[in-house]
């Protein structure tokens, strides 16, 4: 029997598709997450972003607001950590949010912890 991971990240991660705008190089993208947390993103892109490159991104939450489903759109700056070849074409993306403020950041929290057990949330802190 394999040992369970454990989880090395300080946030947690979600499968999740999100809309997603991407601004990079006078190019502007639009895609959606495959994955997200508080401190970066995993998209597919059909054109190639070489890692280092600083980018714009603009994600659209849908969060619960008083009983009710409200787009909320989180924006902040990043850069392009790694980037792979996609079998099926084209390429995936991580991108680290290198500047965000933190309003911004709890809202993506807020947004994550709609998913997660009770049991597993911690206190959002910075």
């Amino acid at each position: 029997m394999k040992p369970k991971k454990t989880e090395r990240r300080q946030y947690p991660r979600i499968e999740q598709e999100l809309p997603l705008k991407i601004a990079a190089d006078g190019y502007d993208f639009a895609t959606s997450t495959q994955n997200v947390s508080c401190v970066g993103a995993y998209c597919h892109l059909n054109k190639y972003i070489p890692p280092f490159t600083k980018i714009a991104v603009m994600v659209t939450l849908p969060i619960m607001i008083n009983g009710r489903i409200k787009d909320i759109e989180v924006e902040c700056h990043g850069v392009v950590v790694r980037t792979e070849d996609e079998k099926k074409g084209g390429f995936n993306i991580a991108v680290f949010f290198n500047r965000i403020k933190e309003s911004q950041r709890k809202k993506i929290a807020q947004y994550i912890n709609q998913f997660l057990p009770k049991s597993s949330l911690r206190p959002f802190k910075r």
